[in-house]
């Protein structure tokens, strides 16, 4: 089914458990990596391709090829997302994948941000590891991260971003050993004001009250449950106050636990199990929870949940944060085949996601915006695209 659910750009998009697409065959070679190209989304194979066809529960079919056609460009190209409007508040998330002071990718994400997502005012990160990177010797602080990032984004043309983050217990959120990565928020200090309210660490909760019929944070940044075992050995949600023209917008930065250990698509167990959902079912209920606790406190609070889900936008795991109509995965809003942030296995999916209470639903003219410019390109310096929503409070 070479038409099976596919997009105007060329790849096939993973829109329910039911649309796993059958049709997918990988080939890989059987000569030196040399001798095989480097393909983007969209690339097509033309001529000649033959080998012996194998399978494995994990992969379905590949084709190792010993003649290899010809491949032709498709002409895939990354995408700019529009510049916000004066009016508007601009909140991005972005998985920069394991970024650590040694990278040197750090003028590439700048380019990203500043040009490709138009200098968002807030951006959620992900996967900011700290000063030393995968080095384990206790480090945690990773101000030499995001100032390197900051930096580079300046010298892009874009502005000159403040930070908040909580650093991590050493060795607790999971990722790449030593490498303890978080959330962290870069924000436009000439667009948006951050509220701070000392006293955030990586063991204490961030928790809801009333201030003059208004919701408030008690630490901002704070962590959210960051002793509850739906957190055990990942990353705790990151929540904040920004002000922008006047109003309050509480954002959570997300990065729930990955789909590590469930069994592939092909598997011979069919339907699959999908055995790591339940952490990120548990995660999902502690964010939905503390939204839903805002929202008691303040029932028009502008709230917005974003972040590498690592569940799709039809997943039991969204399917809980958004309960009770507490939260929206504003993804959702895009055309059915537009709704991807990863490819994995040939199979375009929603992993990174923005979820907005109803206040910002219902009642603010919003727009959101999937912007590849990773996750189909062979040359990627993250493999998760960013996502941008627009919207005026």
């Amino acid at each position: 089914k070479p038409h099976e659910n596919r997009n105007r750009r060329g790849g096939t998009v993973y829109g329910s458990y039911d649309a796993q697409n059958t049709g997918r065959l990988q080939i890989q070679s059987l000569g030196t990596a040399a001798d095989f190209p480097d393909a983007h989304v969209g690339d097509v194979l033309t001529g000649a391709t033959t080998g012996p066809l194998d399978y494995n529960q994990y992969g379905g079919y590949t084709l190792v090829a010993s003649e290899l056609g010809t491949l032709e460009s498709g002409g895939t190209q990354r995408e700019t997302t529009r510049a916000q409007h004066r009016s508007e508040l601009a909140i991005a998330t972005y998985n920069v994948e394991n970024l650590d002071p040694s990278d040197d990718t750090f003028a590439a994400h700048a380019e990203a941000i500043v040009h490709n997502l138009s200098s968002p005012d807030i951006v959620s990160l992900e996967e900011i590891q700290d000063n030393n990177g995968a080095t384990d010797d206790g480090t945690v602080a990773a101000d030499v991260t995001l100032g390197k990032l900051i930096d580079a984004i300046e010298a892009a043309g874009g502005p000159r971003y403040d930070w908040r983050a909580v650093d991590p217990a050493d060795k607790q959120d999971g990722g790449q050993p030593g490498g303890n990565i978080r959330q962290a928020f870069l924000f436009n200090p000439a667009r948006v004001s951050f509220t701070d309210r000392p006293g955030g660490d990586a063991t204490t909760a961030t928790d809801v009250v009333t201030v003059r019929g208004r919701a408030a944070l008690t630490l901002s940044p704070g962590r959210i449950a960051p002793e509850s075992a739906a957190f055990e050995d990942s990353r705790k949600p990151l929540a904040g106050e920004f002000v922008f023209r006047g109003r309050t917008v509480v954002v959570i930065a997300n990065h729930f636990s990955s789909k590590g250990g469930d069994q592939g698509l092909t598997s011979q167990y069919q339907p699959p199990v999908r055995g790591s959902e339940t952490q990120r079912h548990l995660q999902a209920q502690e964010v939905h929870d503390f939204t839903a606790k805002i929202l008691k406190a303040q029932k028009n609070a502008a709230v917005v949940a974003l972040g590498d889900i690592n569940d799709f936008e039809f997943s039991r795991t969204t399917r809980i944060m958004e309960g009770d109509g507490v939260l929206w995965s504003a993804i959702k809003s895009l055309p059915a085949p537009e709704r991807y942030s990863y490819v994995y296995q040939g199979n375009s999916q929603a992993l990174d996601q923005i979820l907005i209470s109803p206040s910002i639903r219902r009642q603010c003219s919003f727009s959101y915006d999937s912007v590849h410019i990773n996750a189909e390109f062979h040359d990627q310096i993250s493999d998760h695209d960013p996502q941008v929503l627009r919207f005026k409070p």
